[in-house]
């Protein structure tokens, strides 16, 4: 079809289209307006952007890309922290991280990328930025990267992508990036007054400040978060260079605890009980000092979002939800320390779970605490709720109903990782698992090798580790 020779005109290198009305529309459209009722806001967004689509995706990718770096280079410190706050708080910020990243890959989906495509790509450049940041030699070194370095970086970019992305077509991803910086913004907050903390404690401030250099023009060198920043020199030397980035494998804590690792039993490990073993007193002990040393858990679900990066996202993403959740029980029996009369720092705290896991193959370490933590905590919560209800103990019946609704989540959670983590049937995963627990228990103390190696039953272990 031919178009009329007045339909438009013509410059060098595009077309304009010109407004055609017919009579009368528009005066009727205009005497139509003036007598509507309603003055609603005006939406003052205008068409226009810098971002192609393709060009939004690159960028978004990279976004994906370096949120889930985030969540497995957070897991793979949580044994090595000490600092309890410091710990909680990065089970935390692993499921941020993982959350942003599931934000963005649903946005991608709907940028014509497949998810297979999503979760297969890498970027060594990155990888490489965050291996150096993990080579941290403090904890303190770890929150400067992670937060004053990184995590700012990120997040003054995604406020800039918002301000530049078309803001009327491109909307859903504006709503992605708003939705992730309402986490940025507390999480920068802490770790600004953490470091803080670290620092008035005696860190030194001029190392911590060359650190942030350091790592500022490492990221500089990558061309920033968004991977279009004009690039500078990279700092030299690395020190993963030196010495590749490993995961720590011995569980940390602070000089505020009083620790034990020798039994899994704290009656054994106090050497002078408060009450009868059986009474209900002292089973309502034990399950809020199981709560307040899940600081265990968040240091195992942690670790296993490192030790099986790029398996599986829905896999990695998941155990970020269970860090979190752990890190709520540590702070739930924190509390309820406090709310039952003691200094939460008093009550030892047990290391023999973490002790056991840590060196562990993640599949063994992982059916440990599902197979025989969980299922066991699911076993006997039924009949403590049901107790304190009865005795009228508010404080243990609320949180325990809580931790039950949870525990319930990670043992079905749990089945669909342990089969992402290992290759072994249910039945030969337990067996092997319980064999490596008795051997690293007896090296403990916590049994007595003149069982002469036999294995440890499901319900052994489920009372010698507990969780």
């Amino acid at each position: 079809m031919k178009l009329p020779e007045d339909s438009g005109s013509h410059t060098a290198d595009k077309t304009v289209i010109t407004a055609q009305s017919l009579a009368g529309q528009r005066e009727a459209a205009a005497k139509r307006r003036a007598q509507y009722a309603y003055r609603f806001p005006v939406d003052r967004r205008q068409l226009g952007g810098k971002f192609t689509v393709k060009e939004n995706s690159r960028r978004l990718l990279r976004f994906f890309y370096f949120e889930r770096r985030l969540m497995h280079a957070l897991g793979s410190w949580t044994l090595t922290i000490p600092d309890y706050e410091v710990k909680l708080e990065t089970g935390r910020h692993i499921f941020y991280h993982a959350d942003a990243a599931r934000f963005l890959r649903e946005r991608l989906t709907e940028q014509e990328f497949r998810p297979k495509a999503i979760d297969a790509h890498r970027d060594p450049e990155i990888d490489r930025f965050i291996d150096e940041m993990l080579s941290a030699a403090t904890p303190a070194e770890l929150l400067v990267g992670v937060h004053q370095v990184l995590g700012k970086a990120i997040a003054t970019t995604y406020r800039h992508h918002i301000d530049d992305t078309d803001q009327v077509t491109d909307v859903p991803t504006i709503r992605c990036l708003r939705r992730i910086l309402t986490d940025y913004e507390p999480m920068l907050n802490w770790a600004d007054d953490a470091v803080d903390a670290y620092i008035a404690g005696g860190i030194e401030e001029a190392s911590l400040s060359t650190w942030r250099w350091h790592l500022s023009r490492l990221l500089a060198s990558i061309g920033g978060i968004s991977g279009a920043d004009e690039r500078g020199e990279a700092p030299k030397p690395l020190r993963i260079d030196t010495k590749p980035y490993e995961r720590g494998t011995v569980p940390m804590r602070d000089s505020r605890f009083d620790t034990f690792k020798h039994t899994g039993d704290y009656d054994a490990a106090d050497t002078d009980k408060r009450y009868d073993k059986d009474s209900y007193e002292a089973i309502r002990l034990r399950f809020i000092r199981t709560q307040r040393d899940e600081v265990d858990a968040i240091e195992a679900f942690g670790t296993f979002v490192w030790d099986i990066r790029f398996k599986d996202f829905d896999a990695e993403y998941d155990l970020a939800r269970v860090t979190w959740d752990e890190a709520r029980h540590t702070e739930i029996g924190h509390r309820a320390m406090l709310a039952s009369g003691y200094d939460p720092f008093e009550l030892r705290n047990r290391l023999t779970s973490s002790t056991c896991r840590g060196p562990m193959e993640a599949a063994y370490a992982m059916a440990e605490i599902n197979l025989f933590g969980e299922v066991g905590v699911l076993k006997t919560i039924n009949d403590l709720i049901d107790t304190a209800a009865d005795r009228n103990d508010e404080l243990l019946r609320h949180i325990s109903d809580y931790i039950r609704a949870d525990e319930r989540t990670h043992v079905r959670k749990g089945t669909r990782i342990l089969e992402i983590m290992s290759n072994l049937d249910a039945k030969a995963l337990e067996l092997r698992t319980r064999e490596l627990f008795t051997e690293c228990l007896v090296s403990l103390g916590a049994i007595k090798k003149d069982i002469d190696m036999q294995t440890l039953t499901r319900e052994e272990i489920e009372h010698l580790v507990g969780e």
